[in-house]
């Protein structure tokens, strides 16, 4: 590559001797909900068009089922007949069209499915499906594997440039590999040369079936991340397999769904299983895939730099931006809409049924229904509030061609997401402020900050449209002595740096009250983000896989304070916290010593501390402090009353329209829909 390439690994191609990758940019599987329905097949193809138009190398779609039973939902996406071949070739000429490469993920669920014809190694139910699956018999294996086959062939029909076998995060093939599901004692199970015939012999079968010249990517578990997973020494057998086997690239998967160590939370460190890729890469002759928590151009080129891997996937940060690789390469990283792995609008989405999408970037699978067409009639517009409703709102109309003018009382731009980013793991929300900064200064919004806007001010300001986008203020419960000087609101604490004591009481048990929580528990002289090796001895992960699965006691620093986190509500404290992060925020407090209670009566605050009431019983904590986490109140005093006639039309955005839980995902939503509305 050229001196002058920004990111010369990242960017160089890769010759894989019957075809070239023109980067070494992976877009990894996702499941969209676009593939279970060939209604939506359109949609997906307009998905994936707009991540071949921005450059990735190469894109993995979403799971796609050999066979009913291998299933994740009933009815869900599969390729097993040619009259599927059609729909997927919509998909395909997508991609070609714009100059890129696609494989299909064939992914059987196994005992992950959520079906009731689920099947595995061994009759063993998993704690994420209601259905016990049937053990296979040697008949239903083989068919299994035909089934595999069939998939790759009818995937080259429809003009795949190949697939990618999932034999990783506990998935079928991965529930053979490891003895934790496999317990059969027949030529399918007991040691590794049994336990892995599944996968070689579908990735053998698959390659004597499609030929040489046909990409087969194999997801291989080189990191378990539960009992009974896989040694280091299983792992390399098994991959020196599959290489002989046929397997074109190595794609490296991290941690099965059950396991209780999070791997792709904003809280995970960047990158931080690269260098269990690079010790593959050390033992194989094919290229090598590192995966997990990459988002960002830098530290990408970093590990392909130091030899780690040949390749980088990434999944979530395509849904957050589609010219991820484009902006990389004009040297334009500061424009990229970075995945900050909050998993609120995509892996959440997926866990509950419903079409998945991104946070940071609403239009990701909806590409064909949230369009920003430039405007035919420029309008003069003002937002009110800088907060991600109103930056949302303000770049998007701005970039359709509208005058926007930005107001907002703070000096800074972001709003709450000052105060996130703040909370330790949260780093990752300064991404976003970032680009929404950058996009400010390229799309021509006029910002001015240190402005408190008037409602006055805005009738008078030849304005044809006023967006009030100006959040929320905190609600204080009414409790007994609520005014006592110990007691202090989240925002005193994450954002005025109010001094707190060694004993504390959180009212409020919502994101906001678990955010705090762990705001406190931190040492504040400790780095943030964590380092590798520390989030790794804190979750006991063991990188060098000496033991099955790769765990290791873990080794959590004392904490910082005694906290209690308190709920009127009855449910468990973080009932309402997201599907895929909810439990990591809880195992967080409950390993450092947080004392959660429900069905809390608040008494009174004095001098002696917080007097409550649970269960009947009535009860003091000795605290120093009392932070109230009880909810917010919108702030809508701009909107004029209703039946006020003249001036400009007035909208209201994100925590102005509704005060629930803090929901950027909402806000940014809305924002972005009212103005490819304007």
């Amino acid at each position: 590559m050229p001196d002058t390439t920004p990111y010369p690994h990242l960017l160089a191609p890769l010759d894989l001797g019957f075809t070239t990758l023109k980067n070494r940019v992976i877009m990894g599987s996702m499941h969209t909900g676009l593939e279970d329905r060939f209604y939506h097949y359109g949609k997906l193809a307009a998905f994936y068009r707009e991540r071949a138009r921005g450059g990735v190398g190469l894109i993995v779609t979403g799971g796609i089922s050999p066979n009913r039973q291998g299933w994740l939902l009933p009815f869900g996406g599969t390729l097993n007949v040619a009259g599927d071949v059609l729909n997927h070739r919509r998909v395909t000429r997508a991609v070609h069209a714009e100059g890129g490469k696609i494989l299909l993920q064939i992914l059987h669920a196994g005992r992950y499915g959520y079906q009731p014809l689920v099947v595995s190694a061994s009759a063993l139910k998993s704690p994420i499906s209601p259905f016990k699956p049937k053990a296979l018999d040697e008949r239903g294996i083989e068919q299994t594997i035909a089934a595999y086959v069939r998939c790759a062939r009818l995937a080259r029909r429809a003009g795949y440039d190949g697939v990618e076998v999932m034999g990783s995060e506990g998935y079928l093939i991965n529930q053979f590999l490891c003895a934790r599901t496999n317990r059969r004692t027949d030529r399918w199970g007991g040691a590794i040369g049994n336990r892995m015939r599944l996968a070689v012999e579908i990735v053998r079968r698959i390659r004597a079936a499609v030929g040489r010249d046909f990409i087969i990517m194999h997801r291989h578990s080189v990191l378990d991340l539960v009992e009974g997973g896989n040694t280091w020494d299983e792992i390399v057998e098994s991959a020196r397999a599959l290489e002989a086997a046929g397997a074109t690239i190595l794609n490296t998967g991290y941690g099965w769904h059950e396991a209780r160590i999070p791997t792709i939370v904003t809280s995970v460190p960047r990158a931080v299983f690269a260098s269990v890729a690079a010790r593959l890469k050390q033992a194989v002759g094919i290229p090598v895939v590192a995966s997990n928590r990459i988002n960002m151009p830098v530290d990408a080129e970093r590990l392909l730099a130091q030899g780690q891997a040949d390749l980088v996937s990434m999944a979530r940060p395509f849904l957050a931006d589609p010219d991820w690789v484009a902006k990389a390469a004009a040297g334009h990283a500061d424009r990229i809409n970075t995945c900050i792995a909050c998993n609120q609008a995509c892996l959440d989405h997926t866990f509950a049924n419903r079409r998945a999408s991104c946070l940071v970037n609403p239009r990701a699978c909806h590409e064909t229904t949230l369009v920003y067409r430039p405007t035919a009639a420029r309008r003069r517009i003002a937002v009110v509030g800088a907060g991600p409703a109103g930056l949302s709102a303000a770049t998007v109309a701005a970039r359709r061609g509208h005058a926007v003018t930005l107001f907002d009382a703070a000096d800074r731009i972001g709003g709450q997401f000052n105060v996130a980013m703040r909370i330790p793991g949260k780093e990752e929300f300064a991404e976003t402020i970032r680009y929404f900064g950058r996009e400010l200064e390229l799309s021509g919004v006029d910002v001015r900050l240190g402005t408190r806007a008037t409602r006055e001010d805005l009738l008078a300001g030849g304005y044809d449209d006023v967006i009030v986008a100006t959040g929320v203020t905190v609600r204080h419960p009414r409790i007994a002595g609520i005014a006592h000087p110990k007691v202090l609101s989240y925002l005193d604490v994450l954002r005025g740096g109010a001094q707190v004591g060694p004993r504390v009481a959180i009212v409020g048990a919502g994101g906001i009250g678990f955010d705090t929580a762990e705001f406190l528990l931190h040492d504040p002289q400790a780095p943030l983000p964590v380092p590798v090796d520390d989030w790794m001895e804190e979750w006991g992960v063991d990188p060098r896989v000496a033991t099955p699965g790769g765990l290791a006691p873990p080794r959590a620093p004392a904490p910082v304070r005694r906290i209690w986190l308190l709920q009127r509500k009855t449910t468990r404290p973080g009932a309402g916290l997201g599907k895929t992060t909810g439990w990591v925020h809880r195992a967080t407090l409950a390993r450092n010593g947080v004392t959660m209670m429900a069905g809390v009566q608040y008494e009174r605050i004095d001098d002696a501390g917080l007097h409550i009431v649970v269960g009947g019983h009535n009860q003091l904590l000795d605290v120093d402090n009392v932070v109230i986490c009880a909810g917010q109140e919108s702030l809508a005093d701009l909107m004029p009353p209703d039946g006020a006639r003249g001036g400009p039309r007035f909208h209201k955005i994100g925590g102005a329209a509704l005060a629930a839980e803090l929901d950027a995902k909402r806000a940014i939503r809305e924002g972005a829909e009212l103005a490819a509305r304007l």
